[in-house]
């Protein structure tokens, strides 16, 4: 089997909060055509390494390696230009306006000439393309997303990220409070876009089981380190949670 594309590589990421350290030398691979678990307690620095990938927070320390190259991300919009797109907890989306709107937000397809007029047509063929393309089905692009179930939201975000030809995909806790129904929906989404190629997929989860049923790796950070690394078949929920359990013995006596 040849040897995975490394997409972005962390390199000794130390981040610092005056005298707190959110970070503390976390060394990490996303991988091209495969998902990386995080897990970790609220505080073990999941989201802040998140917010360093996405250009939202500088580094103290340590580097950054995009497609082989060292790379220092000046803000959100440069981490975009390069691929890297976050899908956070809320979301971000525009209630009021409709699924095709949500899905070019920031982006949208105009006429050409010199007074920018919106090509609705060209937006909702396209965002049904894009929709037909990823597995998700929708009544109608039409719809404001107001109207859409947590699931169907999540997915909606899920397909925005995607249509800005994101090559690296970070997901926030993207099955929180959700269902079985609407869990297994967002699963089966994330599958299929891995299965699709040229993603690298990086999830911010607290669920173990559902992490090692999509992740291909997983990371288990805790006090701003990455303390247990595995590839997700050689592991199990058992054993994430006894490490968990010592440590919590640990802070108990000390």
């Amino acid at each position: 089997m040849s040897e995975a594309v490394v997409s972005l590589r962390a390199e000794n990421i130390v981040k610092r909060f005056g005298a707190v350290t959110a970070l503390d030398g976390v060394t990490v691979e996303l991988r091209r055509d495969q998902i990386l678990g995080i897990l970790g307690d609220n505080g073990a620095g999941k989201s802040t390494l998140v917010k360093i990938f996405t250009g939202y927070q500088p580094p103290t320390g340590g580097r950054l390696v995009i497609d082989g190259r060292e790379t220092a991300l000046r803000s959100v919009d440069h981490a975009r230009s390069l691929g890297i797109e976050c899908v956070y907890q809320d979301l971000a989306l525009a209630n009021s306006l409709s699924i095709y709107h949500n899905l070019f937000l920031n982006r949208e397809i105009t006429y050409p000439g010199p007074i920018r007029l919106l090509n609705h047509r060209a937006m909702r063929r396209r965002a049904q393309e894009l929709l037909e393309e990823i597995g998700i089905e929708m009544q109608s692009v039409d719809q404001p997303v107001e109207r859409l179930s947590g699931g169907q939201r999540q997915a909606i975000a899920v397909a925005r990220a995607v249509n800005s030809d994101a090559r690296i995909l970070l997901l926030d806790e993207p099955l929180a409070a959700m269902g079985a129904r609407e869990s297994g929906l967002i699963i089966d989404l994330i599958l299929r876009l891995k299965a699709k190629g040229g993603l690298s997929i990086a999830m911010i989860m607290h669920n173990y089981a559902q992490t090692l049923e999509i992740a291909d790796r997983i990371i288990l950070m805790q006090r701003g380190q990455i303390t247990y690394e595995k590839d997700a078949k050689d592991t199990s929920v058992e054993e994430l949670m006894e490490i968990v359990r010592r440590e919590y013995r640990v802070a108990r006596t000390g």
